[in-house]
């Protein structure tokens, strides 16, 4: 008789991979134990992941244009006029953030949770407030419009 083991090992995978997630303050990998009482008081930028955050559903209907705005209001501080990078951040209209490589869950993943550095020199980025699900979403059309402009597909 075939024993049924698929269940068990499906929830430990998803308990492992639940603590890939995990923020860090600083350059040892201290998890960020207290991010989750601050969130009542975020400003702009913080190391607190945002548990408010939302993905939305598939047939949210996206703007660019939109995104181009709200890029330019929230991120293009750091990743510069049109996604082009600066000194705070990287160029997101660069091969290494195609959708193969960076799929757009990975972008929605960096507004809710931050990034850690990890192809760039630009130390780690943190949580983005302000930015909701449907605001990335439009962010990221825009992105994906300007990478295909650029023949990065």
């Amino acid at each position: 008789m075939m024993k049924r083991t698929s269940l068990p090992i499906a929830m430990i995978c998803l308990a492992l991979l639940s603590g890939c997630s995990e923020p860090t303050n600083d350059a040892t990998g201290a998890q960020d134990r207290g991010a989750s009482d601050a969130a009542s008081a975020v400003p702009e930028r913080t190391d607190a992941p945002r548990a408010e955050f939302r993905i939305p559903p598939e047939d949210f209907e996206v703007i660019p244009a939109r995104g181009a705005d709200l890029f330019a209001a929230h991120c293009a501080s750091c990743h510069g006029t049109g996604a082009l990078g600066s000194d705070q951040g990287p160029p997101l209209i660069h091969r290494i953030y195609e959708p193969s490589h960076h799929s757009d869950l990975a972008f929605y993943r960096a507004v809710a949770l931050g990034v850690h550095q990890h192809h760039w020199e630009f130390g780690a980025m943190p949580p983005v407030a302000g930015v909701s699900g449907e605001d990335a979403a439009h962010i990221i059309a825009w992105i994906r419009r300007e990478q295909r402009a650029a023949g990065i597909e």
